[in-house]
């Protein structure tokens, strides 16, 4: 029997978490060959999503809960996930269940073919045209710009092979963009089309800062072209100040033309000037901030409670699960 953990990050969902746990063991009891572990992030909820977790993990020991000190970010905490994954794969999977867990088998199957990644490709999408347009645009642009082959309308729903598992337990990033780091790290990997649903219940936890915010985050993690952009809209700039200086200086000395002081003219390319800069050293901020952060080590995730852990876990899986999981690995 091989060890499948599925990977549940959770934010405030006390609506949807009995019903998650519930359609994804409904799922492998009809995969007699696997056996899931559930690995619930419950990233500080404010509501009841931890106590109806803890219930859950008292019923059962294959459900594990990480609850973190504060919140410590989706990107976070899906990563914290992936790097306490036990299992031969492991599947991530939204606890609002816009990604259907009735779709685990055929990504089981895709995987025993040989591929390291699998990942559902988003062929609709339940939210407004514009929401849905910025999402396609975004994937579209992070792709053209970026140096790793990231997969277009490509989300989080995805399984990963042990051999990837290993790699992003080495991984050490404060602000990581987990779906670029798995795509990046290459072997082979494919992708399904699906219908994304629309949410079960409950409000979304991604509202359109948070949308800028992961924006943010891939472009700077997977692409050096803001810092590029920077300098040639630099070198861009200085070459119109040198033709316009040129201009003035002929006009002035061979044709003997009088210029009428120019404030406003001097006082908008001076405002001008001082907008690109600012913005570029905005750009480069971002990157130097994340350089700062890495080095100090902040912001990392600490785990408030953890239940159903390795030291509690073990004593409670038979002996046998162990070994078959180690032999997968």
């Amino acid at each position: 029997m091989t060890l499948v953990s599925i990977l549940i990050p959770a934010l405030n969902e006390e609506d949807n978490v009995r019903n998650t746990y519930k359609r994804v063991m409904d799922v492998f009891e009809q995969l007699p060959d696997y056996e899931p572990e559930l690995i619930f992030t419950d990233n500080h909820s404010s509501d009841e999503t931890f106590s109806i977790l803890t219930e859950i993990a008292a019923e059962d020991p294959r459900v594990r809960v990480i609850r973190f000190s504060r919140n410590v970010g989706y990107q976070a905490s899906v990563l914290t996930a992936y790097r306490a994954a036990e299992g031969a794969c492991a599947i991530q999977l939204d606890c609002d269940l816009q990604d259907p867990p009735e779709l685990i088998p055929q990504m089981l199957d895709t995987w025993r073919k040989g591929y390291h990644v699998v990942y559902g490709i988003r062929r609709s999408l339940p939210d407004g045209p514009v929401v849905a347009w910025l999402r396609r645009t975004f994937y579209a642009l992070i792709d053209a710009i970026s140096e790793d082959d990231l997969p277009r309308n490509a989300g989080e729903f995805r399984l990963t092979d042990r051999r990837i598992l290993d790699e992003l337990r080495r991984v050490e990033d404060r602000s990581p963009y987990v779906r670029g780091l798995i795509s990046g790290m290459g072997f082979n990997q494919t992708g399904f089309e699906y219908d994304r649903n629309a949410r079960v219940a409950g409000d979304s936890k991604f509202p359109l800062r948070a949308m800028i915010s992961l924006a943010v985050d891939g472009l700077i993690n997977h692409s050096l072209v803001p810092l590029r952009l920077a300098s040639l809209i630099s070198l861009l700039g200085g070459l119109c100040a040198f033709l316009l200086l040129s201009g003035y200086l002929i006009g002035k000395l061979v044709f003997g033309q009088e210029w009428p002081a120019g404030f406003a003219t001097t006082t908008t390319l001076i405002l001008l000037s001082m907008t690109v800069n600012a913005m570029f050293l905005g750009i480069l901020g971002e990157y130097v901030g994340r350089i700062f952060l890495q080095s100090k080590n902040l912001n990392r995730p600490l785990v408030e409670i953890e239940l159903n852990g390795n030291g509690q876990r073990n004593d409670a899986v038979p002996k046998g699960r162990r070994t078959m999981v180690e032999a997968a690995e």
